[in-house]
């Protein structure tokens, strides 16, 4: 079957052109002004529109058992909402805890992934280290996992100590695997709830004071001292301030092979959202936390600058009712997380692009081609040309919505973002060729999702 997008503005991370783009089967064949059209193909008038390269959220949550509860979203549900919102590839962060067999969560977490409309693979989260690890990594590394996940929070729960930590990346380095890494000071927090909740301070906006910027910044600081000593690539996942940046950029320029992300809700809403009266504050309760105005644009400047490379989402979908509720009388116990698969590159299009912020090179490049080449997709994934996957986005900036939780696809019962203007959204969505999307609306198939192995790249 041929796909000949017509007209369209082509934006890449390094090209911006007006062009038309050629599909023929799951791959792109051809890209050039005024293609010749292919007897029987089908035609997308793309005119006053961009062409994205499909984007790739790299770090979610869909299956999740977490502080007692569930996630609300399977791949069902999650994979249209992805689609809907641009992204075709989504990297599942694969969380067992402590006492589980790590191949066998590896299997459980795979087998949820078969119902997807969109492509997807997996970082490999590693709660402990022991006798059986080390076969476990290889052969989950084997099967084409090549990223791995450490917390260095949740102490009991997913968090390692120190020896596990040095293992883990020891290992990394020998494998070409890279390690992803959630930094907070487990001890620091720990100590910090305890204190508060003494005080009588339970509810959800005392939450980041319990997790304070430096908290975040010395977790960071660990992990690149722990990077250091062992040559292995890490990535810092959900950065959210000033003091984190500095820390990386600090050991980035000691040697130390260190990438950055940050996620959608730092960029755009801010502690005070979790302040809100009434317990509305816990839909805005993530770890880190939301912070202080002012990081904002500091976080939008090292995007602009590259310091950051990619922005993703850290989606964690729970209910407000029955949910979030858990921790009404104590923050701690608030289920972490801010939906957002579905609103990550509208909402950086939106306040990002048409604020002056960044520019498009700059959003696909952190939301779709940093992704592909730090975890060994690209060029398969994260751009647009000959040979690589017929991934596409035509993307519509004449639109003008707002964004509800009455209307999302996400399987949750509110929206973070209820109410905010948007300025443009996805018209088409092709995964591999296959239109997934068509006026804005899910038109794809369960089930036509695949996962992807990865090759080692990070020797």
């Amino acid at each position: 079957m041929s796909l000949l997008i017509q007209n369209g503005r082509i934006v890449t991370a390094s090209d911006d052109f007006v062009g038309d783009v050629l599909v023929e089967g799951e791959v792109i064949a051809a890209m050039g002004p005024k293609l010749a059209k292919p007897a029987g193909a089908d035609v997308i008038d793309a005119s006053g529109k961009f062409v994205f390269p499909g984007f790739i959220d790299p770090h979610v949550h869909i299956y999740l058992p977490f502080m007692g509860t569930f996630a609300k979203d399977t791949y069902a549900t999650a994979s249209r909402a992805a689609l809907v919102g641009g992204t075709t590839t989504l990297i599942e962060m694969c969380c067992p805890a402590r006492g589980d067999d790590p191949l066998e969560a590896f299997e459980l977490w795979k087998s949820k992934g078969a119902e997807s409309a969109c492509d997807y693979t997996f970082h490999m989260g590693i709660s402990r280290f022991d006798e059986t690890t080390e076969a476990a990594i290889r052969e989950i590394a084997a099967r084409g996992v090549t990223s791995l996940k450490v917390f260095l929070a949740y102490k009991g729960a997913f968090g390692i100590d120190d020896g596990e930590l040095f293992q883990t990346l020891k290992l990394a380095k020998e494998l070409g695997l890279i390690v992803t890494a959630h930094c907070e000071n487990e001890t620091l927090v720990s100590e910090l709830q305890r204190r508060l909740l003494s005080e009588g301070k339970t509810g959800p906006e005392w939450h980041e004071p319990s997790r304070p910027p430096q908290v975040e910044a010395e977790g960071v600081h660990h992990l690149m001292t722990f990077a250091e000593m062992t040559g292995a690539h890490v990535y810092c996942v959900h950065t959210s301030c000033r003091e984190a940046l500095e820390a990386v950029q600090q050991a980035q320029l000691r040697g130390v092979q260190a990438w950055v992300e940050t996620v959608i809700p730092y960029l755009v809403v801010d502690k005070t959202y979790a302040e809100r009266p009434n317990f509305e504050g816990a839909k805005y309760v993530m770890s880190p936390p939301l912070r202080d105005v002012k990081h904002q644009p500091v976080l939008w400047n090292a995007l602009r600058s590259r310091l950051v490379s990619t922005v993703a989402t850290d989606h964690a979908p729970f209910d407000f009712h029955g949910q979030k509720e858990m921790g009404r009388d104590d923050f701690t116990k608030i289920p972490n997380g801010i939906p957002s698969v579905e609103d990550r590159i509208n909402l950086l299009y939106t306040y990002g692009v048409c604020r002056g912020r960044i520019d498009l090179p700059t959003l696909v490049d952190a939301a779709s081609t940093q992704a592909a080449k730090l975890f060994g997709l690209y060029p398969r994934k994260g751009t647009i040309a000959v040979g690589s996957d017929a991934d596409l986005v035509v993307y519509d900036p004449a639109y003008r919505g707002k964004i509800s939780a009455q209307t999302q696809q996400m399987a949750v019962d509110y929206s973070a973002f209820e109410g905010w203007d948007l300025e443009g959204r996805p018209t088409i969505v092709t995964v591999r060729g296959q239109i997934q999307v068509c006026d804005g609306k899910f038109v794809g198939n369960l089930g036509s999702g695949q996962f992807l192995a990865r090759p080692a790249t990070h020797f």
